[in-house]
């Protein structure tokens, strides 16, 4: 009786009375389920981990003793609710050295317990049920999820390699650029490692304006880039009338378990989403928003060294898997490396889709990878595998990689 009481209460946003009763396995917990099985199996070969989305490496240890100094003052107790003026300033002069943006700090810039939790928030200030969110596939859901919970719409724009990876606007409806709130973008970009360029941000911006549409650029892997500047749409004529920007202190500081970021740009849209966050946290710890800055303020200790280690890591698989025949090209940011799945391998399997590939790579390999079949059949190879004793322990697990990948025939 308590049981049905409780499962009739459930939104039906995420099952309602069925919560609980699906027996899908998602591709997540499928490749956790693999990784145990295989390495239970093969007690003595360590499993390569390919697929993990966050750095390998700690904060830095500058970074680290500010976090112990400040945790053990007394006034840094205190709910920080949109964040401390200290950590805004430190935001202001960073966005000014790598993007050449000028923000307020009182006005354009609200910092967010990370950009996860932001992208879950922000519809909230801009959706009612019946808008519409443009978002791009494959890529991370969280924005689109929330737009469904509040009875939005989402328009899924796939990101093609024959187009660079950037999504089309103009195929876009009449109706639905009519109805479209918000239009959501990613460079450098998950799982495909494009980055935007200054005319692609220029049409979405021209395209924005001209359809009454808020950009989020969730630009979380802005720091990694190899072959460009790092680039803000914020910098760009137009960019602040209609965009806002997520920046992070995961990807380019390996602070991502800190949980801080920030949103900047348009001062209506910060104010939008800082009301609503207002309503969902009290701040992220004042300690941690104080080393965040002492990180910001010392970047250029930081982020170059990490920027170049994913370098060093995607080239040498890019030439590893070329050399077993995959498509592989370098990316030009993030730490992902995104290629197409082979068809076969000789005398072995046929792979109807990069889930099967990706469970075959596990099981037979004991290599773990992320599959994306949204848009063709790729997998994702991250270059944040764990070696932690430094370059040779590096070099140590790319041969074994380069190996193992080299006793197939891959057909494609």
């Amino acid at each position: 009786m308590f049981e049905n009481f409780l499962q009739n209460n459930i939104a039906e946003r995420i099952g309602g009375n069925m919560f609980g009763k699906d027996n899908t396995i998602y591709k997540f917990e499928k490749i956790k389920r693999a990784k145990k099985a295989a390495t239970e199996a093969n007690p003595n070969i360590p499993l390569i981990d390919m697929g993990v989305g966050e750095p390998d490496e700690m904060a830095y240890h500058a970074v680290v003793n500010k976090l112990t100094e400040e945790a053990a003052k007394w006034r840094n107790r205190q709910y920080t609710d949109n964040g401390i003026e200290e950590f805004k300033l430190a935001v202001v002069k960073y966005m000014k050295h790598i993007f050449a943006v000028d923000l307020d700090s009182d006005t354009e810039i609200c910092h967010a317990v990370g950009s996860k939790a932001a992208l879950s928030l922000i519809p909230s200030a801009f959706i009612n049920p019946g808008d519409v969110v443009i978002m791009t596939v494959p890529g991370y859901p969280v924005c689109g999820t929330w737009t469904n919970y509040l009875g939005g719409n989402v328009i899924n724009l796939p990101l093609l390699e024959e187009n660079s990876f950037f999504p089309d606007l103009d195929s876009l409806t009449k109706e639905q650029r009519k109805k479209a709130k918000l239009l959501y973008l990613n460079y450098p970009n998950n799982p495909t490692g494009a980055v935007a360029t200054k005319e692609f941000y220029l049409n979405a911006i021209e395209f924005a304006l001209k359809n009454k549409i808020l950009i989020i650029s969730d630009a979380a892997y802005a720091p990694l880039t190899f072959t460009k500047k790092p680039l803000s749409i914020l910098a760009l004529p137009g960019g602040k009338e209609c965009a806002i920007e997520l920046q992070s202190m995961s990807k380019g500081f390996n602070m991502t378990g800190w949980r801080l970021s920030w949103v900047c740009g348009n001062a209506l849209a910060v104010k939008a989403f800082a009301y609503v966050k207002d309503n969902a946290d009290s701040g992220q710890f004042a300690a941690i928003q104080k080393a965040a800055t002492c990180a910001l303020e010392n970047w250029k200790e930081i982020t170059p060294v990490i920027n170049k280690k994913y370098e060093r890591r995607l080239r040498k698989l890019v030439a590893i898997l070329q050399e077993c025949d995959f498509p592989a090209k370098m990316p030009e940011g993030s730490f992902y490396l995104y290629v197409k799945i082979p068809k076969a391998v000789k005398n072995g399997p046929i792979f109807k889709d990069a889930e099967s590939f990706s469970q075959w790579l596990i099981t037979e390999k004991l290599i773990s990878a992320v599959p994306w079949d949204d848009v063709g059949h790729y997998i994702r190879f991250s270059a944040t595998f764990i070696a932690r004793s430094g370059i040779e322990e590096e070099k140590n697990v790319l041969n074994e990689f380069a190996k193992r990948m080299k006793g197939s025939k891959f057909i494609f």
